[in-house]
């Protein structure tokens, strides 16, 4: 399992993912799930992944050597004319890898090879994107009505960025309120954790702006976690009483 989160605010896109493929007694395992194309100046993408880790490492593969040597029947995601169709690309190539991956396999293991995934950037002359994209390869657009997107374990950090997201709000306000939505995942369950990674791509420079990972010895972070437990106490010690009558 994981944890990603795709942000479209007025100031450009944030992401963040964490980094945990298995979670066992004895058995933690971690893989980078967030991967960036850059031309300075021309167009910036990033894309996120969640599901079968040889499927999106297939599809992350494929992309980065279709962008280095492009074909007519295999474009490239740098020479793409939109965004719109980096998604298409990103998508078809997410379908093709599960097709072969099922090839020879029994009915119903469709499901093994399952991933989806987060692309969005800017190319020069038009607006920064945000895209979700589905196993079967079609995909959806944020908007301001759908302003962020989510895969892997989506339910633990959902209400927290549905409460506080504000599309005018600063990046450092966008990362604070993605740790307080990854804190509470982290701690709710055991697939998800640390370290994070994340990306700032401010609107119109096509670059990337900000770029880090955050470990669990990260002091800010730290910080935040301790004191969103505390405020949730705080906050619901501070509720009116409840009585049967």
């Amino acid at each position: 399992m994981t944890y990603c989160v795709g942000m479209l605010l007025e100031r450009g896109l944030v992401f963040m993912s964490d980094t945990r493929t298995n979670a066992g007694l004895d058995n933690i395992a971690t893989a980078k799930k967030m991967h960036t194309w850059e031309l300075p100046g021309q167009r910036i993408i990033t894309l996120m992944t969640a599901g079968n880790l040889a499927t999106t490492q297939a599809v992350v593969g494929l992309i980065d050597e279709r962008s280095k040597a492009p074909e007519d029947r295999n474009p490239s995601i740098l020479h793409a004319p939109s965004m719109f169709q980096v998604a298409r690309e990103v998508g078809r190539t997410l379908k093709e890898v599960i097709a072969d991956n099922l090839s020879g396999q029994q009915e119903g293991a469709a499901t093994t090879f399952q991933a989806t995934m987060i692309v969005g950037g800017q190319i020069a002359g038009s607006p920064p994107r945000l895209f979700l994209i589905y196993p079967e390869g079609n995909f959806i657009e944020a908007s301001s009505d759908n302003p962020f997107f989510q895969i892997g374990e989506t339910k633990y950090g959902k209400p927290i960025l549905v409460r506080a997201y504000d599309p005018k709000m600063t990046f450092e306000n966008a990362i604070k309120l993605l740790f307080v939505s990854f804190d509470s995942t982290i701690k709710s369950n055991l697939s998800v954790g640390l370290p994070l990674d994340y990306v700032i791509v401010p609107k119109d420079e096509m670059r990337i702006g900000r770029q880090n990972r955050v470990t669990a010895d990260d002091r800010y972070y730290q910080t935040v976690s301790t004191g969103w437990g505390e405020a949730l106490k705080s906050a619901f010690s501070h509720l009116p009483e409840f009585t049967f009558d």
